[in-house]
Order: C-alpha cells, then structure tokens, then sequence
C-alpha cells in the first residue's frame, strides 16, 4: 500500500480521497489555486502545493505543476478525484513516465472511452446495444445536419470528449440546428480542448441509468450494480438513487453484465462507471425497459456514495488497494444491495431564474444530524444521513469552478424510508449569503413523479407548476416571524429589567410600530401594537392576529392568526437593507426588512441598462451598437462555473453601447449594455 499520495483536484472530492487515505495510514498531499488558498481540502491534507492561479488552466490544469508537486513531496501515486485531469490520457501517461501511480484506469482505457464517438463503435464491436445516431470522425457543417434530419427530431448533439453535460444540445428541428452546433462547439472546446460532436435519436421518456464497474490487474472484473440518475436540469444530475427503482434482477444483470463487456473491452482497471439510456414506454414497466449505451465516464463519479451505501463498501479503498496491485477485495457472487439510498447535490443556484449559478460567502452553513461515521471528517459509508462536502461556514463560492456546495446522501431500509430521511434532513440545511437549490430539491421529492418512481429525464419539466416559485410560509407568517425575531433580539441585547423589555407592557395606553418588508417583490407593512395588557397584536396586510412566541434553542416558536411554526431566523446585510432567512419545517423563505430613512430621497434609474443576472466571463456579443432588437433576441453569452448562459433582450429597442468585451470578467448586476426600449 502507498505511504503518500498527490489528490489533484480540490473541494468535496479532495477531502473524501483524504478521509479513506487518514483511515488507511496514508499521508496526502493537497494542490490548491490563489482562490483556494484557505479551502478545507488544503486544510485536510497532510502537506499542500500551491500550483498556480484562480482559472483551472492556471492550476488545476497544469499537469506539470502537479507532477513537480508529487515530486517535490516524495508522493507515490496520484489520485485525480473527478473533472479536471481524472479522464486524461496524457496526465495518466505522464504519471507513468514520472514513476508515478496513477489512481485510475491505463491511459490506454480513458482513451478509447474518451471519445464518444470512437467508444461507441467499440461498443457495437463488443456487442453492446447503441441509441441510433452517428458517430463518425467527420464533422463538416452540412454532413453532420443531414444525419440529424436522417435520425429525425428531436436529435441530441453531444461534445464527443464531453461530460458533466456541458457541449450537449436537444435539437428539436432542422431550423435550430446550426445554432446549437455553433454553441455545442463553443462550450466543447472551452470545456475539453475538444469541439468534435456526435448525432444521437433522442430518446423518448428516457431513464438515464448508470452501473458502477469496478476491475483490478489480476483480470477480475465486477459491477457493484445501478444507480438512477434520471432526475437532471441541463442535462446535469440533480437527485441520484441506488438501486433503479422497478429494476428486475434479470435486467439488472443483463446491464451489469453488459457494463462488465464494456469494461473488459478496454481492459478497465480501477473504478468506472457505463452509462445507459433507458427508453421505456411506461412507467414502473420494467418488461417494456430498453437499454442502450452511452458513455463510459473513467473515474469514480459524483454519486458514488449512494453505491457505497447500499454494498456497505468503500470505494475509495478499493481505488487505492487496486492501485497497489491488490486483487478485488469481493467477487460479483459476493455482492449483495442493501435497502436504499438517495444523494442530493445542494448546488449554489437559482432554479427560479433558470438556475443561474450565484457565488457568495456561506456566511450560515449549518448542517443535517449525521449518524455516527467510520471515515474521519465525513459522515459515513452506509450512515443513515452523510454529508459529504469542501466548504466551511465562512467560506466562499467562487465563480471559478463548479456550483456544488455539498452532496448530502441518506440511506434507509426502503426506497419511502430514504425519501422521508432526505426530506427531513433538506428541511435541517441552513444556508444564507448565497442562492441555493436546497428548498428545490424539497420539492422535487414531494413531487407525485418522484415519490412514486415515476421518473425520466423530463421530471422537472413535467412537474414544472409543482417545481418553481414555490412559497412555503406565506407573507402573514414569514412576517410575523421576523418581527418575534426581532423583538427577542432586542430582549436579549438590552436586558430584562421593565424600563427596557418590549413586551409590550404600558404604564397607560398604547404604542405601534411600523415594519416595512419587500416580500416577493411587492412592499408591504406589518403594525405591531404593544397593548396595555402586554399582549402583541399585529396586523400583516390585512390578517391579522394576536403574536406570541417563545425561545426552544436557538428556534422561535411563533403563533400568528391561527399558525404555528418553530423557526429559526438569520440576518443578511444587503446594502441598506437586511434580508431575513426565514426556515421552518414546511420550507424556508426570505423577505427584505426595509430601512425607511436610508432610502430617503433616493431616486430609482430609469430603464436602459441590462446587467449581468451572475459572475462569469462575457463569451460573446451578438449585437453592435446601433442595433434594433426584438423581445427574446439574444443579445450575449456569459460563462459561469464552466456552463454557458444566454441573455436575452428583455423587450423591443436598440442597442446604445457595449460596456464590455469578449473575455471580460463581469460581477453580478454589472451593466453589460445600455438598451434604449
């Protein structure tokens, strides 16, 4: 076994690596950017190597400062986590010719996989069932639109060296296709070095369903049976579950023995995942399932976690014993699935606003009950709750990598079981300072398609109206519970002697007072009355109701007008304002505490202006000044947290300046163009 290994990548995937190398008896090295000089995987690790600048081309990227790292510290092996250089043949190459172990497949494994295109036709030699498309090397303009109209429409064009959904667009006909090809492209050769596409049918009411692989260098090859990763937004999983839900064991053998042909074709060493789409004419009819191949991702992906608890296995073990020339610690006769699990990734982003990527400090990160754990600084392999994360309260979520701020994953005896455990632990979650799909994925699992397995890759969409701008509280409550916040702040900062308490208590009469919000948008006022019997009386719009509340912890218990609720609320600065972070068991909601005075003869700017809706780089313009543009007419790209975003002229006018260039780095709500509508 290895006595020091390199992990080149950073965040959740740095200090999982580093938790199973600490329970093993091995020493790590972490390599970090200038953005990540404070993170916690730097803090984890036994040594750190600064390797360079914020950009992943800077740092992360820069094989041969990662090399010079592992060099420089006496590491044996390298681990490459997932993204960056985990499916790179040339950094697995370099390790080798560096007397480096790589942790991972033979360079000669990631190659043949790593190309979409060439992996499948070594898949139809294999005898592994392909989606109709094409797959060919060349990638003239007209030929590749011809083999879209031949498949037909709805057709799929993928990045041929992508991943992670990024280079990937639904082409719904012939008229859109060009336009896709140009942005596939783009966002492919930015994200891989690599603009080459493929063509693929469409699939119709498809499952995307993934079998973990796992081979050594003894020829022993095994699947540690399926995962479904149906439920995605841009064609990047949200919610991942094992095993498959109305999976038959003749067909998860079929697949998994299907994965085992796939791998063994490349002489797969190492921990791998192939991927299938699942067409299926019904829901929960696992007979009408058909399965085709996909891709094989060369790495230990994102949801692996949820295998881990269902086999009680580590997989990270198995990485690092097969990687030292160890057997497979089981054979296939030897698995066995235990009960369920679900990992949901808590990303920072908007889904109300087309889940736009946000970045900002985590100025509350307050976490789920765990159960007890066998990794040290992780939650567990088969815990009921686990929590697998990078970041720290006081952190920061920078625009330079990817949005996922943690992976929260729970187990149970059944499929109902782990959905309630992930219900509840979602509603524990406490994030403020940045925008994240937290209460989303809530909803997502309340959802009837969800919670009775009903599940393609179109759940969102079809469940849209149940999905988005969804307000769990309501005005009346979320108000209230401000105003006890409030009110027992005060208490506490002041003392509890009569002559400073505001309980309400009065020598004669009454006094009120006036609190201003912005809930949702619209300015609204609550009128609290401290009455002569010390009761609270409060109007909210027009309900209105007696307040009481009382401390449990560090949670209020709040009545209002016939509601009740245990909540805890935090308090985030925004300019003049404050924002409330109101979270309660039923969800959790914000609303805006307006400072009257230090609004005062402020004057609101006209229209004209559109700024940038997050942090990124500006891509592209497609408009000059002088321009006429029509409502909906692009107007600019913006890349953030590697995926491309689209603005969109908000109405009819013209376009007056560009107030940036293309490469520009822009901060959210910067004016990237005046627009006279």
């Amino acid at each position: 076994m290895f006595k020091k290994i390199l992990i080149a990548n950073r965040g959740e995937i740095a200090c999982r690596v580093a938790a199973t190398a600490r329970k093993l008896g091995i020493k790590t090295v972490a390599v970090y950017s200038d953005a990540d000089a404070q993170a916690n995987h730097v803090q984890v690790c036994d040594e750190a190597v600064h390797i360079g600048g914020s950009e992943p081309k800077d740092s992360y990227l820069r094989w041969e400062r990662i090399l010079q790292a592992a060099k420089d510290t006496g590491a044996q092996a390298v681990h490459p986590g997932y993204g960056f250089l985990s499916e790179n043949e040339d950094f697995a190459n370099a390790c080798a010719a560096a007397g480096l172990v790589f942790i991972g497949p033979p360079a000669s494994a990631i190659q043949a996989m790593g190309l979409k295109a060439a992996s499948k036709q070594l898949m139809e030699k294999a005898g592994v069932p392909l989606v109709p498309g094409y797959h060919g090397a060349d990638q003239d303009l007209a030929l590749l639109k011809r083999e879209a109209d031949r498949i037909g429409y709805p057709a799929l064009i993928k990045a041929s060296a992508g991943g992670g959904g990024k280079g990937m667009r639904v082409v719904n006909s012939s008229a859109e296709f060009a336009d896709a090809l140009a942005s596939c492209k783009r966002e492919a050769i930015n994200s891989f070095g690599d603009d080459a596409v493929l063509i693929e049918k469409y699939v119709q009411r498809p499952r995307h369903i993934e079998i973990q692989v796992f081979g050594d260098t003894h020829g022993n090859c095994v699947y540690l049976f399926e995962r479904d990763c149906s439920v995605q937004r841009r064609h990047q999983k949200v919610l991942e579950e094992a095993p498959a839900p109305g999976m038959t064991e003749s067909l998860r053998q079929q697949m998994g023995e299907a994965a085992v042909a796939a791998a063994k074709a490349v002489n797969y060493v190492g921990a791998g995942t192939v991927e299938f789409i699942v067409e299926q004419t019904g829901y929960n009819s696992p007979e009408s399932m058909k399965f085709f191949f996909m891709e094989m991702n060369t790495r230990l992906q994102v949801e692996h976690p949820v295998t881990e608890a269902i086999t009680g296995l580590d997989l990270v073990e198995w990485q690092l014993r097969v990687a030292s020339g160890e057997p497979l610690p089981m054979q296939q006769s030897d698995l066995r699935i235990h009960g369920h699990a679900i990992e949901a990734r808590i990303c920072a982003e908007n889904p109300d606003n087309n889940f736009l990527p946000a970045t900002g400090t985590l100025q509350v990160y307050r976490k789920p009950v765990c159960s007890s754990f066998e990794i040290p600084n992780t939650s567990g392999i088969g815990a009921e709750v686990r929590i697998d994360d990078g970041v720290r309260e006081g952190d920061s979520i920078s625009p330079f990598y990817d949005s996922m701020v943690a992976k929260l994953i729970v187990h149970g005896d059944t499929r109902e079981q782990a959905l309630a455990r992930l219900d509840e632990a979602l509603s524990q979650t406490r994030i403020v300072g940045l925008t994240t799909n937290v209460q989303f994925l809530r909803h997502i699992i309340r959802t009837d398609s969800f919670a009775t397995a009903k599940l393609d890759t179109a759940l969102i969409q079809r469940e849209e109206k149940a999905l988005f701008e969804q307000e769990p509280l309501g005005l009346a409550l979320t108000a209230a519970s401000v105003v006890a916040n409030t009110l027992h702040r005060e208490a506490a900062l002041k003392g509890h002697d009569p002559f400073s308490s505001r309980d309400g208590w009065r020598a004669y009469g009454v006094a009120k007072r006036t609190f201003s919000f912005v809930f949702h948008g619209e300015a609204h006022t609550a009128v609290l009355t401290y009455a002569h019997d010390c009761s609270l009386p409060l109007q909210v719009g027009e309900v209105q109701g007696e307040l009481s509340y009382r401390e449990d912890g560090d949670a209020l218990h709040i009545s209002f007008a016939g509601q009740l609720a245990r909540v805890q609320v935090f308090h985030e600065a925004q300019g003049h304002d404050d924002v409330a972070h109101v979270f309660a068991p039923q969800g959790a909601t914000r609303i805006t505490v307006v400072d009257s005075l230090a609004h005062a003869g402020e004057v609101q700017e006209a229209g004209g202006r559109l700024t940038a809706p997050m942090p990124g780089k500006v891509v592209s313009f497609a408009v000059a000044a002088g321009d006429k543009v029509k409502a909906g007419q692009p107007l600019a790209v913006m890349e953030a947290m590697k995926m491309e975003h689209t603005i969109a002229a908000p109405a009819d006018g013209e376009v007056l300046e560009l107030l940036y260039a293309p490469g520009d780095q822009v901060a959210e709500g910067e004016e990237l163009l005046k627009l006279k509508v």
